[in-house]
């Protein structure tokens, strides 16, 4: 399992590198067939209320399959990026937990690069229990302090739903692979999915 750690606004040094690869060391014994696992670890300055820490956490499966989970800190010492760290971190157990429920999914158009294989399953040790507050005190800033290139990927519409329940995002840019179009998945807040495509 490949770990890469990048820091954009903090220097990440050694023992901060040592004790982020400390928490990520176990996942593929709870998810085999991890290729990649990076790790973002930002400080963002805000000019309403507290500065920010955040830990963000991608893992790619050898199948294709993206798991991310991201936490953000009002930064209230020198150690809340490890506080942030410890959250990211057992948020990706429940994306892990996730990833691996979705072989009872009844859906059979969906991929089995959205799924565990029963031989991943029968390999995985399990999670262990977690308890995460969700809450979170963010005031978002006014200025894009981010632009991402996106890897559009043909898929149909329930690919979609099961890559952005894995990604927990509330949308997921894809290419719909029965119109070729770029269409913009996203979480209604009254329940379901909304779907943008262009005209």
């Amino acid at each position: 399992m490949e770990v890469n750690i990048h820091g954009d606004g903090i220097k990440v040094s050694e023992p901060l590198e040592n004790y982020t690869r400390s928490k990520l060391d176990k996942l593929d014994r709870y998810l085999p067939n991890i290729s990649h696992v990076g790790v973002e670890l930002s400080i963002i300055r805000t000019h309403r209320g507290a500065d920010l820490a955040i830990a963000q956490i991608t893992v790619q499966h050898a199948r294709g399959a993206i798991l991310r989970a991201e936490e953000r800190m009002n930064i209230e010492s020198r150690d809340t990026i490890r506080f942030a760290i410890n959250k990211a971190v057992e948020k990706m157990h429940r994306q892990i937990d996730r990833f691996k429920s979705r072989r009872k999914a009844k859906q059979q158009r969906v991929r089995e690069r959205y799924r565990a294989t029963i031989a991943e399953i029968d390999l995985a040790e399990d999670v262990p229990e977690y308890a995460l507050t969700d809450a979170e005190d963010f005031v978002p800033p006014v200025a894009i302090v981010r632009r991402k290139a996106v890897e559009l990927i043909p898929m149909n519409e329930e690919e979609a739903i099961e890559q952005l329940e894995l990604l927990d995002h509330n949308f997921y840019m894809f290419r719909n692979s029965d119109s070729s179009d770029v269409n913009v998945l996203y979480r209604r807040q009254n329940g379901g999915y909304g779907i943008l495509a262009p005209q």
